[in-house]
C-alpha cells in the first residue's frame, strides 16, 4: 500500500534538501515554506532532489519560485553533471514549468512619467504597425504565388465565384460611385469658379475639373468607397466562416482557403475597380460640366472641346493605372483581416473595422506616393 509523504524542504550543512510529494494537496503548507526561504539563493550543487516524490504542476511552480527557472532547469538536465538524477517524466514536467515561468512577460514598471508613458505607447504602436506590414507582405506574396500557380491551369479557375464577386463589388457599387463622383465634380467646379472668378479665369474651371478627376479623384473616390463597402464585407464573410469553423472544414477536405476564397475576390476587385474608376471619371466630368453650364455659361460642347484640347491622354492613363493596384491591396487587406478573426462575434467587428481603416490608409498613402513619383517623372 502506497503512503503519501507530504513535501518538505530543509537546510542541512548549507545544502537544501527537498523531499516528499510536491502536489496540490499540500500547496498551502509548501507555499508558506517557499515564501520563508524565498530570500535565499541556492547554488545548483547544494540542492538535493534525491528524495523528491510525486510532482504536479502546482508543486513544480513552487519549486521554480524557490530555486529559480535557470537553476531548476540545470538540475533536471540529464547530462551526468547534476548532483541528482530524476525520472524522465519528472524532469520533463519541471523543465516545462520552469521554461513557461521564465518566458512570462515581466510586469510593466509602475509610476512612469508622462513622457515615458508616451514613448512606451508610441513604441508599442510602431511595433504593431510593423507587425501588420509584415503579415500583409507575407499574405500578398502568398496570393501572388497562388495566382502564378492557378493562371496556367484553367481547370482550377473558379468562374462562378469570380462572376458573383464582380457583381457584388462592381455592379452593385455603380450607383453610389456615380452619385458621389457627380456631386464631388459639381463641388470642385463651384470652388474653381469662385476662386478663379477674381482672376478673370473662370474658363479654366474646365481644366481644373478634368485634370483632378482624370488623375486623382476618379480612382481615389472609387477606391475609398470600395475600401469601406467591400473590404469590410470580405472580412465579415471570411471571419464568420472562421467563427463557424467552415475554414477548418475546407482544409479537412484538402482544399486551400486562399485558392477557394481569396483569389476570386482579388481578381474580381481588380476587374471592378477600373470600371468604377472610369464611371467615376465620367460622372465627375458630368457634374462639373453641369455647373459650368448653369453658372459659367460654358456649354457642354465647349466643355468637351476644352477637355480634348488641353487635357492629354496620359492623365487618364495615370489615373487608370492606379486602379488595379488599389484593388489588389484592398481585397488582400479585407481577406487577411478575415483570416485573423478569433472565435467571437466581437472579433469579427474589431477586424472589420480594422480592414476599413487599413484599406483607406493604404489607398491614400499609395496615392500620395504615386503622385510624387509621376510628378518627378514628368508624367
Amino acid at each position: 500500500m502506497n503512503h503519501r509523504q507530504p513535501g518538505s524542504l530543509t537546510s542541512e550543512h548549507g545544502n537544501l534538501v527537498i523531499q516528499g510529494d510536491w502536489t496540490l494537496a499540500d500547496y498551502k503548507a509548501l507555499k508558506k515554506r517557499v515564501e520563508a526561504n524565498s530570500d535565499q539563493q541556492w547554488a545548483a550543487e547544494r540542492i538535493d532532489l534525491k528524495g523528491l516524490g510525486k510532482v504536479d504542476t502546482a508543486g513544480a511552480s513552487l519549486l521554480t519560485t524557490l530555486l529559480g527557472p535557470d537553476t531548476l532547469i540545470s538540475l533536471t538536465e540529464q547530462d551526468g553533471n547534476t548532483p541528482t538524477t530524476l525520472p524522465q517524466e519528472q524532469s520533463a514536467l519541471l523543465q516545462a514549468v520552469a521554461n513557461a515561468m521564465r518566458e512570462e512577460p515581466s510586469p510593466e514598471p509602475e509610476g512612469l512619467t508622462p513622457v515615458a508613458e508616451f514613448l512606451t505607447e508610441t513604441g508599442k504602436r510602431v511595433a504593431a504597425v510593423w507587425h501588420l506590414a509584415y503579415l500583409l507582405s507575407g499574405f500578398v506574396g502568398q496570393i501572388i504565388a497562388m495566382l502564378v500557380y492557378i493562371l496556367p491551369r484553367p481547370k482550377r479557375w473558379r468562374i462562378t465565384p469570380f462572376v458573383a464577386a464582380i457583381q457584388a463589388t462592381g455592379l452593385n457599387a455603380l450607383p453610389i460611385v456615380a452619385l458621389l463622383t457627380f456631386l464631388v465634380g459639381a463641388v470642385v467646379a463651384f470652388l474653381g469658379a469662385t476662386v478663379l472668378k477674381d482672376f478673370g479665369a473662370t474658363i479654366y474651371t474646365v481644366n481644373l475639373v478634368a485634370f483632378s478627376f482624370f488623375r486623382e479623384f476618379g480612382v481615389l473616390l472609387a477606391a475609398i468607397l470600395l475600401a469601406g463597402r467591400t473590404a469590410s464585407a470580405f472580412t465579415a464573410q471570411i471571419g464568420a466562416m472562421k467563427v463557424n469553423e467552415e475554414l477548418d472544414a475546407i482544409r479537412t477536405l484538402g482544399l486551400d482557403p486562399v485558392e477557394l476564397l481569396v483569389i476570386p475576390r482579388v481578381l474580381a476587385m481588380m476587374v471592378s475597380l477600373p470600371i468604377l474608376t472610369f464611371v467615376g471619371i465620367i460622372s465627375g466630368l458630368v457634374g462639373g460640366g453641369m455647373v459650368c453650364a448653369l453658372a459659367l455659361d460654358i456649354t457642354p460642347t465647349q466643355f468637351m472641346a476644352i477637355v480634348e484640347r488641353d487635357i492629354a491622354l496620359k492623365h487618364f492613363l495615370v489615373g487608370m493605372s492606379k486602379a488595379p493596384i488599389f484593388a489588389f491591396l484592398i481585397a488582400a487587406i479585407g481577406c487577411l483581416e478575415g483570416f485573423k478573426v478569433g472565435g467571437s462575434a466581437q472579433s469579427v467587428g474589431v477586424h472589420t473595422t480594422s480592414a476599413v481603416v487599413q484599406s483607406i490608409f493604404m489607398v491614400i498613402l499609395l496615392d500620395a506616393v504615386a503622385a510624387l513619383f509621376f510628378m518627378e517623372m514628368g508624367w
